[in-house]
């Protein structure tokens, strides 16, 4: 134990010394942390759309992909882009799909929205029975948005942004919601209906993997308007684009479609909220590069995602994925851990920035610390020794002051590596001792 004694005096000394620098290095990582707030919620929202729409499954993709780092995407289901918008805005949801050129951006939203890029074009789509086209334009099929005119036709909600579209498209085509029986039945019950032959086309906005286009597309006595005037729709509307459904491409073997078919698209963009965690953008913008990326029916591999002609700023994270993909730390790393560290380098570039200069104070501070404890004897040492040469005839008194301090000095607590002090200061005593007891003798 005597031995050990040295050694805890040496640590808890350590611990006095360096603790206040520990501590305020501890203080400034934890306002780092707190104010840069590196690690994400474990728990987003994601505005969909309908049951079975591609929204819906898109959702569905991205919830499972972020599982995989912890983040639980909790989907809610809307209407549509218009709706999505909506919780956006409210802070209901912190991301959504929303149809580009769909005409509910506002100017405002630009402080509150980003982007995290255009996805996947969304052709428009209008399935029409065969026997609706006979009957009411006795032709087999539909040749223009034009001869829709005494059709029944549901168009969907108001908010999913197919209305306000479909509208824009009968204007140019001198057609008023007088001219047809329209309906805005919900796609679910829409479609029931419509393969019910209660209504006789169905017109809605989707990516080519919605189950339910997929099943339109295959089912007998229903056929999809070949739009042949597509270029001459995307030079009046800026935000339609002209794409092709290739011969064959649902299947290739029944050839089905028999020939090419024009349509016309717009571009699906995920959005989200500027106040979003930035790790969270992160996480999606590198999903959307997995999911989107391949070749599909309207476009090439790595055509999207991309950041053309976005309606509202461009998140940087966003930016970064696309430009430089996967960072580097995260092919290596845990994503919370290489998240972390992303985030808190250059504030830990500042701290040690800050603590170098002061770890160079430290070790004089602990030094004058331990060998201050010696020092201070010493003003009562030279204390004794002035006072003997003015009061001679007290040199008893003063002797036994020294033996005092000598013994008190005896106890004084020093790490090893110091020891020679307390020496020193014991020979300076008996120094002092000898030089009394001369005095005392009258020598």
């Amino acid at each position: 134990m005597p031995r050990l004694r040295p050694t805890l005096l040496s640590l808890r000394d350590l611990l006095l010394s360096f603790g206040p620098f520990i501590l305020l290095t501890a203080g400034l990582l934890g306002l780092a942390y707190w104010w840069l707030d590196p690690n994400p919620p474990k728990r987003v929202v994601l505005a969909t759309g309908p049951d079975q729409s591609a929204y819906d499954t898109f959702g569905r993709r991205y919830a499972q992909a972020l599982a995989a780092y912890g983040i639980t995407v909790e989907l809610l289901p809307s209407e549509g882009s218009a709706d999505n918008i909506a919780l956006l805005r409210s802070g209901r949801a912190d991301l959504g799909f929303v149809q580009g050129g769909s005409g509910h951006i506002r100017p405002d939203d630009e402080e509150q929205l980003r982007t995290l890029g255009n996805l996947f074009v969304e052709p428009l789509w209008l399935f029409y029975h065969e026997a609706s086209a006979r009957r009411l334009n006795r032709l087999d099929r539909l040749t223009s948005l034009s001869a829709l005119r005494g059709w029944r036709v549901n168009v969907g909600t108001d908010g999913s942004g197919v209305p306000q579209l479909f509208t824009q498209l009968l204007d140019a085509n001198h057609l008023g919601p007088d001219n047809l029986k329209l309906s805005r039945l919900a796609q679910t019950p829409a479609t029931v209906a419509f393969l019910a032959q209660k209504l006789d086309a169905l017109v809605f906005a989707s990516a080519p993997e919605s189950p339910l286009v997929q099943m339109l597309l295959q089912t007998p006595g229903v056929r999809l308007l070949n739009v042949q005037q597509a270029q001459a729709y995307a030079r009046r509307f800026g935000f339609l684009a002209p794409v092709v459904l290739p011969q064959g491409v649902v299947d290739l073997a029944a050839n089905r479609p028999a020939q090419d078919l024009h349509l016309v698209a717009s571009t699906t963009s995920l959005l989200a909220r500027s106040d979003t965690h930035p790790a969270i953008l992160q996480l999606f913008a590198q999903t959307a590069q997995h999911l989107h990326s391949p070749p599909g029916w309207f476009n090439r591999l790595r055509e999207y995602p991309h950041l053309d002609l976005a309606e509202v700023p461009v998140a940087a994270e966003a930016e970064r994925a696309l430009r430089n993909g996967r960072p580097l730390m995260q092919r290596y790393l845990p994503f919370w851990l290489a998240n972390l560290v992303e985030r808190m380098w250059l504030a830990l570039g500042l701290i040690i920035a800050l603590a170098l200069p002061l770890s160079r104070v430290l070790p004089p501070l602990y030094t004058f610390r331990i060998r201050s404890r010696v020092f201070r004897w010493y003003a009562e040492l030279r204390d004794i020794e002035t006072r003997a040469e003015a009061e001679a005839a007290a040199i008893d008194g003063l002797l036994r002051d020294l033996d005092t301090l000598e013994a008190r000095a005896e106890k004084i607590p020093l790490p090893l590596a110091y020891t020679d002090e307390l020496y020193a200061l014991r020979h300076h005593i008996e120094l002092v001792r000898q030089r009394l007891r001369r005095l005392e003798g009258g020598g």
